[in-house]
């Protein structure tokens, strides 16, 4: 039987047990514009605005998909409204009513251009990928990018995401308009940086030196750090909301529970509504960054090698390991921890206690064969870092040292089982994993010596060295041993 479909006429027929918008979306007016409304934006930035709208702020949001037309196929015939669905042990259900305009830049550009200029936003988010920000690896605009190349050539309308929030900035300066504070939520080290850079440049190669010449006085470009895992759509979650609700939702959302919000305290005006609905403002987005790429995404990457090796098929599985999960709880608070700055508002050890918490969902199958994906690229970051300051410090390296051994554990498997390693580094891997025999010295030395991986610090370092030929050994002939470091 087909249902009615979720809609600003049937948000009254939504069970009492979810959650909806509690204020007038009717009287609530458009603060935000959003590039690229996916379904990270919806699970993340519109929840955090839906919180804020429930307070009587200005902050209903304008999406904007800069190329496809899917989500506003999906949401324009629902009024902008769709559910998320938090997955839990105890789940529970919201109807987010802060999305209140779907456009897509190619069809309705000048639509697009007149919410840029609206006096009323104030605020511009994007999530639009790295490669949405059309830069060189040094971090530069890139200007023989193919979309660079068409909005310096007069290409009107813009096509490219730097190229609307220039054209944005520059109708709002015409109109003797203050810039609009953009607010990029990618994950991008420095993502406020970066934008800011991207769009000066962009700008200048256009040869408006006086537009380039206002963003550098006026405008901000706070950086932010973003975090909640969002599973991808998929018929069940659909099958569920339908039997929730009552109601058909083309596009719900799921995540987790937890969701956070870091942004540079560069918003003005609005800094006390967005503390107020839960976004921790600092003046250091960098130690949160950094808290979670080693906390949480460290972390991610031991229960992965480790945890493979054990037979263990995701997180969840993982931590229901005991002697796995209290390896990785050492770990984290008695080495990694010692390696993050004292930061105001960042309390670390509730964050661990928080990011343990999150491993044990049983309702997020995170895979840890995927987490096990690009490891020559992820664990200078995650693992090694640490490991070179600790060794710098003279502090123990040994249980930093046993994901390190899991990896090779993991690329000489992978090798001799015929199979095939998802790293831009396959190829060198594979080549070591079919020449390593199970001799810890043998083994581990030329995985050490790769260059790109291995900071001459700790790849030098004979205690670093040791420590990785004897969680190699352990792993091999006495895995739980190895989890007693």
């Amino acid at each position: 039987m087909s249902l009615r479909r979720l809609s600003e006429a049937t948000l009254g027929l939504v069970p009492p047990h979810v959650e909806r918008p509690a204020y007038d979306r009717a009287a609530a007016r458009i603060g935000v514009v959003h590039f690229g409304p996916g379904a990270f934006h919806r699970a993340h930035q519109a929840w955090y605005f839906d919180e804020m709208l429930k307070a009587g702020g200005a902050f209903a949001v304008c999406g904007v998909a800069v190329r496809s037309g899917d989500v506003e196929e999906a949401l324009a015939p629902q009024d902008g409204l769709y559910t998320v669905a938090e997955r839990e042990a105890e789940p529970r259900m919201r109807v987010i009513g802060a999305v209140t305009q779907v456009l897509t830049a190619p069809r309705a550009p000048e639509a697009v251009l007149a919410r840029l200029a609206d006096p009323a936003v104030r605020i511009v988010t994007s999530t639009v990928t790295e490669k949405g920000y059309c830069l060189t690896s040094s971090g530069d605009l890139d200007l023989d990018h193919p979309d660079i190349r068409r909005d310096l050539a007069g290409g009107n309308p813009p096509v490219s995401f730097p190229g609307w929030l220039a054209a944005g900035l520059a109708a709002r300066r015409a109109a003797g308009l203050p810039p609009f504070v953009a607010v990029s939520c990618d994950n991008l080290s420095d993502n406020g940086k970066r934008l800011r850079r991207a769009i000066l440049q962009l700008a200048q190669a256009k040869g408006d030196r006086d537009l380039a010449a206002w963003i550098e006085a006026e405008a901000r470009f706070p950086s932010t750090m973003v975090d909640s895992i969002t599973p991808a759509t998929d018929d069940a979650l659909r099958e569920k909301v339908r039997r929730e609700l009552g109601l058909e939702d083309a596009w719900p959302i799921q995540r987790e529970r937890f969701v956070q919000w870091v942004v540079e305290d560069e918003l003005g005006a609005d800094a006390l509504a967005f503390a107020d609905a839960g976004v921790t403002l600092t003046h250091d987005v960098t130690a949160f960054e950094k808290a979670k790429l080693r906390l949480l995404n460290g972390a991610h990457s031991t229960l992965a090698y480790v945890g493979l090796w054990l037979g263990r098929e995701t997180v969840a599985h993982a931590m229901a390991d005991a002697r796995l999960a209290g390896f990785v709880e050492r770990m984290m608070r008695e080495d990694i921890a010692a390696s993050l700055p004292a930061t105001p508002g960042l309390d670390v050890p509730a964050y661990i206690g928080a990011v343990l918490t999150r491993f044990r969902n049983p309702a997020i199958a995170h895979k840890l064969s995927q987490i096990a994906w690009d490891g020559s690229q992820k664990l200078p970051f995650r693992i090694l870092e640490t490991a070179a300051e600790a060794l710098a410090a003279g502090r123990p390296v040994e249980r930093l040292a046993v994901p390190i051994a899991a990896w090779i554990h993991f690329i000489r498997a992978r090798a001799r089982g015929g199979e095939t390693i998802l790293d831009p580094m396959a190829d060198t891997l594979l080549d070591l994993g079919r020449r390593m025999d199970g001799d810890p010295t043998a083994d581990v030395a030329p995985v050490l010596a790769l260059g790109a991986v291995f900071p001459s610090a700790v790849a030098s370092a004979p205690v670093f060295r040791a420590a990785v030929e004897a969680a190699y050994a352990r792993l091999a002939t006495a895995p739980a041993a190895a989890l007693d470091a």
